[in-house]
């Protein structure tokens, strides 16, 4: 399988670049950026791409590749901070430059391979505060924008190119177009990476494996395609665990009982344990420390029955690529963001090993495998759900009263929603609430209440997402519906901040 093999500087889009890629059916694999060169080989890659980063080349601890791979004769390009490396590795110069983060207009000069096709100009994001002073010999400039002269540059007889914008994000226009250029036109990769050889690989691999697996399954799509895949390679090796931790959805509960039982054949139990994790988080408002006692909580009820129906060897979980990004457990040396519960909180008293099958596969590409299997569209449609669930939607310390008002909330959230025909075309919707309050009128008598937070986004994959515009109608009779079934809410309120700077839960 051809494959364009991704150097991690740090960047919080290193994996979209590979997400990217991917859509247009090549395999793109993220690797730490001092990867040795013996390694670099043995993974044959037919191109390779430089991430951006929050250093600066010219800093004395800067993240450096290996000097042999400018020698390698590879087709490379460079992305932001890879860009300015190429600049300053192959002779050229790196300057301190005013910061620009925003969309800037790309103007096209002359003819190149990597750009071709986009037009005379296209749309930009930039996200820097260097910028190449003087460019290498033997490179050109093929593009350049208002602030950055060297916006993108070339050396054609070299395939090497460098580009100061983010194509992978989807605020640059065309920026698909751009990677596809260099992976198809430049670097010849074949379209070679599909989810049908991807399911075929997997089961063969988890086939291979000795001893009985323990899957926690939440009945969201990411832990039940994990357990269809394994069930699929190991058969009644396999049991699956679904643990009620008393943060879950209005109704999730008996919802997902009936549908792994109904529906899936594997050998499923359900565990009541919301009195051990509410008591868990009695006083705790910590996001962090919420996310990791959820973590630890449930390795302990998984390993409690592991101890009394077991042997068990192995505890699955459907842990995906922007679960590790965001955890800081990447290659990479990008920053934490927040850490997710089946991630970035395992214990180190934990005495099973872990088996993640869909840990190199983003969410649009579980999906494709949950058709593959056979999920039901009701099960494909539902939106995602933290793993952490209400313990990062109810702010501050959680308490019976704003998980109550948490649940009730987002449920009329969903519910307009599906009666407006715009469920199933948003990415994520729920509504939060924290301790803020706001006075409000009820009849004639002043009220106190609490303030509800409704956010609903669109998105592909979860590594980025816009705020969704809803008609004002439909906001209207969210708004009322929370208002007035809710008792203890006043207030309604809106977000409209997109992933980045926010990200989509609030915690």
């Amino acid at each position: 399988m051809d494959k364009i093999i991704v150097l991690d500087f740090g960047s919080q889009y290193s994996h979209l670049i590979c997400r990217r890629i991917r859509e247009f059916s090549v395999y793109a694999e993220l690797v730490p950026f001092d990867i040795s060169m013996e390694e670099l080989k043995q993974k044959n890659p037919k191109g390779i791409i430089f991430s951006g980063g929050p250093s600066s080349v010219y800093n004395s601890d800067a993240p450096l590749p290996q000097k042999e791979i400018f020698d390698a004769e590879l087709p490379l390009l460079g992305i932001c901070y890879g860009h300015q490396l190429i600049v300053d590795k192959f002779g050229g110069k790196v300057k301190r430059a005013n910061k620009e983060y925003g969309s800037s207009v790309l103007m096209i000069d002359g003819e190149s391979k990597l750009l071709d096709g986009l037009g005379s100009t296209v749309r930009a994001w930039m996200s820097h505060g260097d910028e190449a002073e003087e460019i290498p010999e033997g490179f050109e400039i093929i593009g350049h924008t208002q602030n950055a002269r060297a916006a993108a540059i070339a050396n054609k007889s070299k395939t090497v190119f460098g580009i100061q914008f983010h194509p992978e994000v989807v605020h640059t226009e065309k920026g698909t177009n751009i990677l596809k250029n260099f992976v198809l036109n430049v670097c010849k990769a074949k379209q070679d990476w599909t989810m049908e050889g991807f399911v075929e690989k997997t089961v063969d691999e988890i086939s291979k494996i000795d001893g009985n697996v323990l899957c926690g399954v939440s009945g969201g799509i990411d832990s039940t395609v994990a357990a269809l895949l394994i069930h699929k390679a190991i058969g009644e090796r396999l049991t699956g665990v679904f643990v009620d931790n008393g943060l879950l959805r209005l109704n999730e509960s008996e919802e997902i009982e009936e549908m792994f039982k109904n529906n899936f054949s594997l050998n499923f139990h359900k565990i009541d344990a919301r009195e051990k994790f509410l008591s868990k988080l009695i006083g705790v408002a910590d996001p962090e420390e919420k996310r990791k006692i959820v973590g630890e909580e449930f390795i302990r009820v998984f390993t409690d029955f592991a101890e009394k129906k077991g042997p068990f060897t192995w505890l699955a979980q459907g842990t995906l690529y922007p679960d590790v990004i965001e955890s800081g457990v990447s290659k990479g040396p990008a920053a934490v963001i927040k850490s997710h519960h089946n991630v970035g909180g395992l214990p180190d008293w934990l005495n099973l090993q872990v088996l993640e099958p869909l840990k190199e596969l983003y969410k649009d590409e579980v999906r494709q495998i949950a058709k593959i299997l056979g999920v039901s569209e009701k099960l494909l449609k539902r939106h995602p759900f933290p793993g952490p669930g209400l313990a990062v939607r109810v702010i501050g310390e959680i308490t019976p009263g704003k998980l109550s008002i948490a649940r009730k909330a987002s449920k009329i959230v969903e519910e307009e929603l599906w009666d407006a025909g715009l469920y199933d075309k948003v990415w994520q919707a729920y509504a939060a609430v924290g301790n803020d309050k706001a006075v409000g009128v009820v009849g004639d008598e002043r009220k106190y209440g609490r303030i509800v937070t409704v956010r609903v986004v669109d998105s592909i994959d979860a590594m980025t997402a816009d705020w969704t515009r809803l008609p004002n109608g439909v906001l209207e009779k969210i708004s009322n519906r929370i208002t007035n079934e809710i008792e203890e809410v006043t207030w309604v309120s809106y977000v409209i901040s997109s992933k980045p700077p926010a990200t989509i839960e609030p915690q």
